[in-house]
């Protein structure tokens, strides 16, 4: 029985020296990591589809414009991480990056693009895109995207915004749901926008305009213009028709 109560101090004692010794050996890797030099620079794009609209040469370049301490074989404790990351970050058309040093000592940066899902096209200024986080992304001089079109009176406006998420949630419902279905993608080329919020949409194939209305009920209205393709059209000919209007509940409206 005497012997019993000094056992009890072994295990909690035992505890604090693994805690103590990791903790140094943290702090030794930490310290070593500091003091390593930067052995390099190095910068890898994940394509969209294999399209670049961010070039390596052009993260690469901003960094060492902005970092000029990794050109100098600096020791990484004087280069901010973080401050890597967020600056690759302000990059329109890059969604995220990942920044960090390997164990040879290159920092390696990983960058995620925005994916452009349409394009708001103006006659007299620059383009822009919407992504598919519905951020409004200017157009990139690497690579041009071949994506719905967006034109009308009321898209001009769009590009005075930076995120449509709130404002214009269902416009975004209605490009998301072409974008998501292969069929709708090759079907409708472009979409006009209406100052009354109404949509026009303009096909690959067929000269008739879609009045589509609001965008609101899009499973439903999509439905219809189905049925106009698969049991009007075959009946009366491609030809027949010049407008066709999905607005109104139960009704397929062809002129």
């Amino acid at each position: 029985m005497e012997n019993s109560k000094p056992r009890k101090y072994k295990k909690p004692v035992l505890i604090l020296l693994v805690g103590l010794v990791l903790f140094a050996f943290i702090a030794f890797t930490e310290h070593k990591s500091e003091s390593r030099q930067i052995a390099g620079l190095e910068v890898y794009v994940e394509g969209v589809s294999d399209v670049y609209f961010v070039e390596e040469k052009e993260v690469a370049s901003l960094l060492r414009n902005a970092f000029p301490e990794l050109d100098k074989l600096s020791n990484i404790s004087e280069v901010s991480i973080n401050k890597m990351e967020k600056k690759v970050e302000a990059h329109p058309l890059v969604k995220k990056a990942e920044v960090y040093q390997d164990l040879k000592g290159t920092i390696r940066v990983k960058v995620r693009q925005h994916i452009p899902m349409a394009r708001i096209v103006r006659p007299r200024a620059a383009d822009g895109y919407i992504s598919t986080t519905g951020k409004i992304l200017p157009t990139s001089p690497n690579y041009t995207s071949r994506v719905l079109i967006l034109e009308g009176s009321r898209a001009q406006a769009l590009l005075q915004e930076t995120d449509l998420t709130n404002n214009e949630a269902q416009l975004l419902e209605l490009i998301h749901f072409i974008y998501q279905d292969p069929f709708w993608t090759a079907q409708i080329s472009s979409v006009e926008l209406l100052r009354n919020g109404e949509v026009n949409l303009y096909q690959q194939v067929g000269r008739q305009v879609i009045e589509f209305g609001k965008p609101e009920n899009i499973p439903l209205k999509f439905r219809k213009i189905k049925t106009f393709y698969t049991k009007i059209l075959p009946e009366k000919g491609w030809n027949t028709y010049e407008r066709v209007n999905v607005k109104y509940k139960d009704q397929i409206i062809c002129e």
